[in-house]
């Protein structure tokens, strides 16, 4: 029997110093998580201040203060939620990093709320109140008030729970609720309101299927051809011509339309000749970019990097422009109430709102939009630069069809739906495509390797399907996103009206 060796044991001193490692990590850990919620609190005491020193010895200084925060807290919101589809695809596709996402969104988003953000804006969104029928100003501002704020509050949780939602949609349903609490039903357009609703189906759906196409032609004349090289140089020009000029288009609409009025057709106009001058540039820039490039589909995703990340800019630009007012909007009627005691349907907004709705954009999407970023470009389904490009053009040419057709639509509910689109259509492709198949017969047959068998049902789900978890709860999502607000709209309305008496 041979001696059991003794076993060795730590001294007391490097336990307690292992346990004060421990501690310290999980500190610093959670100090992370911390450190943005501090960083927003401090976003919101600057504005607050700021507010508070503009407003200073002038009628309703009090409620300009609380609604400029109010107005802080939907702006980080915005950023942390809506600004993460302009830059999620391309950062899923690999295309560019999360820094560069971050730091392209904030640029444009910064550059498109300041320069094409608009002096004037609609306080009453899409004209679903009438303003003539509250009863007055101060009716007016805490109906305002309640709306902005319901619609923050269901912002942060839709965020919280990871499930992207139109901002728009959630400041509409807030304006609906705090509009009946304070006016009643008959304040309310309701034909406006269908039209509302209908684009939670018409978003997705024009978004997706834009996007399946595109991808659809994309598989058919470049990926599943022969000679993928010989394809690219003849089609990718094109698509980067029909993507410039949409987003030229779209930028006209949706961004310069704010500085100078633009018309449809001139708009479309503007993106026509852009794009040939794209589509004319281009052709020597692919010709070049592809040479030496292998015979296969990861020298064709080199090929869509750069279109990506314009696309992400400009997406970023005209989000910034449009969807400002989202947060502006409401406080720039608050500030013009407070202080001359009249309702208007249409206000100056002063440049500090301004600074406020760009600042709080940008900074609830360092602090906050990563996750969601992660969630648009990598969870629901598998991305490429291919795939991603598709998801991006369809942003733009369904903003442009649904313009045309004078449909209201969301861009969010239009950029998650071209992500779902992509990726159902992969699923059909891939069960259903005959070139798919005759494609890999002939390959496997040009390199003499056994065929690969066709996957079984479990193996296609785990590979190919949509998450359907993240569809159904994004979804849902969008579907309660108005009434919710709504809902605590008219909640909050009644607790401030009663509490200011």
């Amino acid at each position: 029997m041979g001696k059991t060796k003794p076993k060795l044991v730590k001294p007391t001193l490097d336990k307690d110093l292992d346990k004060i490692a421990h501690v310290e990590e999980a500190a610093h850990y959670v100090s992370r998580g911390f450190a943005p919620l501090g960083i927003a609190l401090i976003f919101l005491v600057l504005a607050t201040l700021l507010a508070g020193a503009l407003a200073m010895d002038r009628p309703g200084a009090w409620i300009i203060v609380a609604a400029a925060a109010i107005g802080a807290y939907m702006a980080m919101n915005i950023g942390a939620n809506d600004v993460t589809n302009n830059v999620g695809p391309a950062v899923g596709s690999r295309a560019m990093t999360m820094g560069v996402a971050l730091a392209i969104a904030v640029v444009f988003e910064t550059a498109g709320a300041m320069i094409a953000g608009g002096d004037v804006v609609s306080t009453i969104s899409r004209g679903i109140v009438d303003p003539g029928k509250m009863p007055n100003a101060d009716v007016f501002i805490w109906a305002m008030m309640a709306s902005l704020l319901s619609s923050a509050l269901w912002v942060n949780l839709a965020t919280w729970i990871g499930a992207p939602v139109s901002t728009t949609h959630a400041v509409v349903g807030g304006v609906l609720g705090a509009g009946i609490a304070a006016a009643g039903m008959s304040a309310i357009d309701w034909g406006v309101m269908g039209g509302i609703a209908a684009s939670w189906v018409i978003s997705p759906v024009l978004g997706g299927v834009i996007a399946a196409l595109f991808l659809a032609f994309i598989k058919e004349f470049i990926i599943y051809r022969e000679e993928k090289i010989a394809a690219a140089r003849r089609w990718v020009p094109v698509l980067i011509g029909i993507m410039s000029g949409s987003f030229l288009a779209y930028l006209a609409l949706k961004g310069l339309n704010k500085v100078v009025s633009v018309s449809l057709m001139q708009a479309c106009l503007i993106g026509l000749g852009f794009g040939l001058l794209s589509w004319w540039l281009s052709v020597p820039l692919i010709r070049r970019q592809s040479r030496g490039l292998e015979n296969r589909n990861q020298s064709l995703r080199k090929l869509f990097q750069l279109p990506l990340i314009f696309a992400a800019a400009l997406l970023s630009f005209a989000h910034g422009a449009n969807d400002v007012a989202n947060a502006i909007g409401p406080l720039s009627a608050i500030v013009h109430a407070a202080q001359d005691h009249e309702i208007s349907g249409q206000v100056t907004v002063p440049l500090w709102v301004m600074v406020i709705g760009a600042v709080g954009i940008s900074l609830g999407l360092l602090l906050f939009g990563p996750r969601l970023i992660r969630l648009v470009g990598e969870q629901i389904t598998k991305l490429n630069p291919m795939r991603a490009f598709c998801v991006s053009l369809s942003a733009a040419i369904t903003v442009i069809v649904a313009s045309a057709l004078g449909l209201p639509v969301s861009s969010t509910h239009i950029a998650v739906g071209a992500v779902f689109g992509v990726g159902f259509f992969r699923e059909w492709y891939t069960r259903n495509s005959k070139r798919r198949m005759a494609y890999m017969r002939n390959k496997a047959e040009r390199f003499e390797i056994e065929a690969k068998p066709e996957r079984n049902p479990e193996e296609i789900r785990r590979r190919y399907l949509v998450r359907r978890s993240h569809f159904m709860t994004i979804v849902a999502a969008w579907i309660i996103t108005v009434p919710a607000s709504a809902g605590l709209a008219a909640v909050l309305y009644w607790a401030m009206s009663h509490l200011a008496l």
